[in-house]
């Protein structure tokens, strides 16, 4: 094959690639004199206005070897539905318990206990102390929803703990999906408030309960009744007694609800005095 040959099968070759392309930089970390070396022989290898083209199909991403072993993500991201922020921990919205163990004298809201059964809901309340049952509910969907949110209100408590079914080795089992979905629905309703919803393993809890029924003295009706709003309270107990430790914090997808849970409910004036003094 000729020179001439050679140069306009390149030149062919060349144009099919440039009209298939994107224009893109490709970083490749190197020695500091390594790199400037090559930058060096680049500089007087090519003419001014040169723009270098990487044969690369569109939609792919080269493979680099010997790259670095870890980047730093962005706090967001863009998709096709807009911007997502990354997920919010427990360390950034730390729970009522945490907060508790971190400082004796902290003054909060009141967590609700959340016991989600087939057809009854147990609930019970507590601020780390005195946990005691309020009530059982015989409903299910959003007046469930719309229940919670009054008694939350009504108690003047800022977080809801919902248990979450687990087997005895930490699996998550049928019912945990059903929980999940319906701890999702009520993250959104209470987020509007600045109220969070977090899950705790309730693994045992339902035993506890009728132990805990036992002790106390309730007969057989009673504990058929309450036990649902008892096993609320086991779930509160071992929430505060991990102090947060493997407590899960739902958040909805919302960018907004979630600068709501940042910011948290107003301040209660009960709690905090000073801030509404004149």
């Amino acid at each position: 094959m000729s020179s001439t040959d050679r140069s306009n099968k390149t030149s062919r070759f060349d144009g099919r690639v440039r009209k298939g392309l994107k224009r893109c930089v490709l970083l490749i970390p190197l020695p500091p004199s390594s790199a400037k070396k090559m930058y060096c022989q680049r500089q007087a290898a090519l003419p001014a206005q040169t723009d270098l083209f990487i044969p690369f199909p569109v939609g792919t991403v080269p493979k680099v070897r010997n790259g670095p072993t870890s980047i730093q993500l962005p706090l967001t991201k863009i998709s096709k539905n807009g911007p997502r922020i990354r997920a919010i921990s427990t360390d950034e919205i730390p729970p009522n318990s945490l907060r508790r163990k971190r400082d004796p004298n902290w003054r909060g809201g009141f967590s609700v206990g959340v016991d989600l059964g087939m057809s009854r809901t147990g609930l019970a309340l507590s601020k780390g102390f005195n946990f005691r049952p309020l009530t059982v509910l015989n409903l299910r969907g959003q007046k469930l929803e719309d229940q919670l949110l009054e008694i939350a209100k009504q108690q003047e408590a800022d977080e809801f703990i919902v248990g979450l079914p687990k087997s005895s080795d930490g699996k998550e089992t049928p019912q945990s999906n059903k929980v999940r979905s319906v701890a999702g629905r009520l993250a959104v309703s209470a987020a509007q408030r600045g109220w969070r919803v977090y899950l705790q393993d309730e693994n045992g809890t339902s035993i506890q309960a009728m132990d805990r029924m036992i002790n106390v003295g309730l007969g057989k009706s009673d504990r058929q009744s309450k036990v649902d709003a008892y096993a609320a309270v086991m779930v509160l107990e071992r929430y505060f007694s991990m102090s947060g430790d493997g407590t899960e914090l739902v958040v909805p997808k919302n960018l907004d609800l979630q600068d709501k849970l940042r910011r948290g409910p107003p301040k209660d004036i009960d709690f905090y005095p000073e801030d509404y003094e004149d």
